[in-house]
């Protein structure tokens, strides 16, 4: 008998985390204003989390005090150290000291993917999630066996191969449903649109603002704009997230070509920012939904600017500022909300499964065993579970925040 207990990211984007028996997968934070964590009350023996972002890691160094073993892959360690301190710095209220930062860093133990090892009475494997570099999927094999996705991506992209699918049998699933309902586009399709955007916003004289997350998703956009003979502005933490990647070649699909990409880039030195507006330009900087980053700097120069634009790349949750603008056309600067005279584009880069992809996942998961799946990480979570009993026939379940199942 084994308890899963959901404390965050059900029927909603952000906050990931859920406890079975002991052993706490992710333990994250949701970017919303004000931010919010996932319920408390629990005291886990171990951690494993599946990657560096932030609604996965973010209030991991919270759980320093239960004494756990934290356990991840060696870019998610690097890159965790990276994002954490930024957003110990950036935020108000931090909700850990740097203290308990110091000490989770000490209690991390580094795997590798396809090495099982052992907590608890657990044996322990991650695989390749194609989500991000070192993002992993967790199966846990004991008296059942669980297959826990965390964010995964089920085709191949510029930087990452595709999702490792031969994971063991398994008797229970626990899937992310982020894009359930959606298709996302053609690749190749994408790309070339983008492009286009990029070259006809530069040739009126404007600025090509490109707002993306600093792991993974800068480094991608960086290295579609150098293909295309374009050569960007790269302003924020991602710069030094591609010079982590770059120490861990397995972890991405071709190290050379990124490489290539983060060489060409040109990075905005401290305090030269005004400098970079002078030139119509592309720029690539965090942060990927608006909320705070250098993206602001440039958008509170150029919000009149009808020849600018915003080239969103990736997932817009629900009250983040990305989400305003998309919606509204407004901007929320900190000091004062104001109406964009800015395009605003979003583009659907994502490095998630889309309905597609997660249905064939759970069918192959189905033909290996599962017998229950449970849906978790999207706001379609019910619709899923819903065409998962209906068309797969198997049990499945959207559980909310708190539920607890006895397995």
């Amino acid at each position: 008998m084994s308890v899963i207990h959901f404390l965050g990211g059900c029927r909603e984007v952000g906050r990931s985390a859920i406890l079975v028996d002991s052993i706490m997968l992710d333990y994250g934070i949701k970017p919303s204003s004000p931010p919010e964590f996932p319920l408390n009350g629990v005291s886990p023996s171990q951690a494993v989390i599946t990657h560096a972002h932030l609604d996965h890691v973010g209030v991991a160094p919270n759980l320093v005090g239960c004494s756990p073993d934290i356990y991840m892959t060696p870019p998610s360690r690097e890159l965790s150290h990276i994002l954490l301190k930024d957003s110990m710095n950036i935020m108000e209220c931090p909700p850990y000291t740097k203290r308990e930062f110091r000490q989770f860093e000490d209690s991390i133990v580094e795997v590798e993917f396809c090495e099982p090892f052992e907590i608890n009475g657990w044996e322990v494997t991650l695989y390749n999630a194609g989500h991000i570099p070192g993002s992993a999927m967790v199966h846990m094999s004991g008296d059942i066996d669980i297959l826990y996705t965390g964010d995964i991506k089920l085709e191949d992209t510029r930087l990452m191969r595709k999702a490792d699918t031969r994971f063991p049998e398994t008797d229970i699933l626990i899937i992310e449903s982020t894009y359930f309902g959606v298709i996302h586009p053609e690749r190749e399709e994408l790309e070339r649109e983008f492009v286009e955007s990029v070259v006809e916003t530069l040739d009126m004289g404007g600025h090509a603002i490109i707002p993306a997350f600093a792991v993974g998703r800068t480094q991608e956009i960086l290295m579609i704009l150098e293909k295309h003979g374009i050569t960007p502005y790269v302003d924020g933490m991602g710069k030094e997230v591609g010079k982590v990647l770059e120490q861990h070649p397995e972890y991405v699909k071709n190290v050379k070509e990124l490489k290539k990409a983060l060489r060409k880039a040109i990075p905005v030195e401290k305090g030269r920012r005004e400098d970079v507006l002078e030139e119509p330009a592309a720029i690539v900087t965090t942060a990927g939904m608006l909320n705070g980053g250098p993206a602001m700097f440039y958008i509170s120069r150029l919000y009149r600017d009808e020849k600018s634009k915003i080239l969103l790349t990736g997932y817009q949750v629900e009250g983040t500022n990305g989400d305003m603008a998309l919606k509204t056309g407004m901007l929320n600067l900190g000091v004062r909300t104001v109406k964009l005279s800015m395009g605003v584009e979003q583009y659907d880069f994502s490095a998630h499964a889309d309905d597609e992809q997660l249905k064939e996942f759970v069918r192959k998961a189905a033909d290996r065993g599962v017998e229950i799946v449970f849906t978790v990480h999207g706001e379609e979570c019910e619709k899923f579970a819903e065409w998962i009993e209906k068309e797969v026939g198997i049990e499945a379940y959207a559980p909310k925040n708190g539920e607890v199942y006895v397995i």
